[in-house]
């Protein structure tokens, strides 16, 4: 199955420029879905892992999915004011300013190893956040995963070091 072919690009959206890669055609397609999904665990078999992170909110999409597929617990890294319990935050910056994204503070125990998974990796900002706040809280991320990467951008850059995948590149 070529998941790339359920992949909307929609050009201008959410500003002039950008080629916006929607995802909810592939989220509507059962079969493609499924696949996505079970592709992703695939690059999963031989790490062990406790927990999957995903960041809002596409990341809550792709990242529930993961952890019922892999019988591990799911944890939402979310914006400000979002979560109910006591929060860690860590501020990024954007090429238009900042941003903050907020995790419980008893959302990782020490010593658990993470997967952190969200839909799209880009200039890398929102995981490097994520990946922060883990190891503020004595996680071990073991891995980074995406369904798509836009190579251009180069975010890998700013994840160095940490194992990181995605299904589609562009």
């Amino acid at each position: 199955m070529e998941i790339k072919d359920l992949i909307r690009n929609i050009e201008g959206f959410p500003t002039e420029g950008i080629n916006f890669k929607d995802i909810t055609p592939l989220l509507r397609d059962k079969e493609g879905f499924r696949y996505s999904i079970k592709e992703l665990a695939k690059t999963l078999n031989d790490i062990e892992f406790d927990l999957v992170v995903g960041p809002e909110a596409r990341g809550f999409l792709v990242g529930a999915p993961l952890a019922y597929e892999t019988n591990t617990g799911f944890v939402p890294v979310r914006k400000p004011g979002k979560l109910p319990y006591d929060t860690i935050s860590h501020e990024y910056e954007l090429e238009y300013g900042t941003d903050k994204l907020e995790m419980h503070k008893d959302a990782i125990e020490p010593g658990q190893k993470v997967v952190i998974l969200d839909d799209l990796l880009a200039t890398g900002g929102t995981v490097y956040s994520t990946i922060k706040m883990v190891e503020e809280l004595g996680g071990e991320v073991v891995a980074v995963r995406f369904l798509i990467e836009l190579e251009f951008l180069k975010g890998r850059d700013m994840l160095k070091g940490y194992d990181i995948d995605a299904l589609i590149k562009y």
